[in-house]
């Protein structure tokens, strides 16, 4: 699936879900701020929230307030319940489609 094909929350969190699997951001590292990520991916706020929302949903990230998001350990945690890691990644499609049905939905109606 190509970045254009998917909503500009779904960019970050597919970004990020890459980062993290890969090895990229270890456990514990801190992601960059709301403010810092609005202006990476030129976004409003309200948009890294729904992509932080997302990563925290599927167990890749947990925050603080007023300290930031940070990277779950998450070999941990799949590698010890298996039907979890499956839940989390039938959620992470299930996200996906519905990007997707959004985006050919607006389609039709414009």
């Amino acid at each position: 699936m190509s970045n254009e094909a998917v909503q500009p929350y779904q960019r970050i969190v597919q970004d990020y879900r890459e980062k993290i699997l890969l090895g990229r951001l270890a456990a514990g590292a801190k992601l960059p701020s709301t403010r810092e990520l609005s202006e990476e991916y030129r976004v409003a706020p309200g948009t890294v929230q729904r992509a932080l929302s997302e990563l925290r949903a599927a167990g890749l990230i947990y925050s603080h307030q007023g300290r930031g998001s940070f990277v779950r350990d998450t070999k941990s945690d799949t590698d010890a319940d298996p039907t979890t890691r499956a839940i989390k990644a039938l959620e992470s499609q299930v996200a996906e489609l519905s990007a997707r049905l959004d985006k050919i939905e607006k389609g039709r109606d414009g």
